[in-house]
């Protein structure tokens, strides 16, 4: 009985904590790019270029193995369509913290024709949330996560938070 406690515990707070998300994404979001999954990218089938749309302090901090940074702020198409395939059905993922940032640079990507494009629901948190791995400069495992700020932390949940 005190097992099934717990594990209805578990399974009733991973669900609140994703309405919460889908909540906060929505308010932000406009929702032209569609999610993917944490869990469908790490499956060892999901073959995908991955374009991580934070900042160089955060990228250098960790990232999703393979990622390319491409950035926000000082984002350019022009400077990263050269780093895509030229087909442009190919598996594009984007991420960012926690999706927000991502979907403006994923959405430039569709505008631009490619057509298999998608945004990292929850991004690097939740990819870290789930036990996935990021790592360093040197491509080495971290436990380190750059937390963006203090009110954006909170969606940090496992991990070592980094704010410089």
């Amino acid at each position: 009985m005190k097992k099934i406690l717990i594990l209805f515990l578990v399974v009733t707070s991973t669900v609140s904590a994703q309405k919460k998300l889908d909540k906060l994404l929505n308010k932000w979001n406009k929702r032209n790019v569609p999610y993917m999954s944490v869990e469908t990218l790490a499956l060892p089938k999901t073959k995908a270029i991955l374009l991580d749309a934070r900042e160089e302090k955060e990228f250098n901090v960790s990232h999703l193995k393979d990622a390319i940074r491409v950035g926000y702020n000082d984002f350019s198409l022009k400077e990263t369509l050269p780093k895509l395939p030229k087909d442009k059905d190919a598996k594009i993922v984007v991420y960012c913290s926690l999706g927000i940032r991502s979907e403006t640079v994923a959405h430039k990507l569709i505008k631009e024709g490619y057509t298999n494009v998608y945004n990292l629901y929850g991004g690097i948190f939740e990819w870290k949330n789930a036990n996935f791995q990021v790592v360093d400069t040197l491509g080495k495992p971290t436990e380190k996560v750059h937390a963006f700020s203090k009110n954006w932390s909170k969606w940090l949940k496992k991990g070592e938070k980094v704010y410089e």
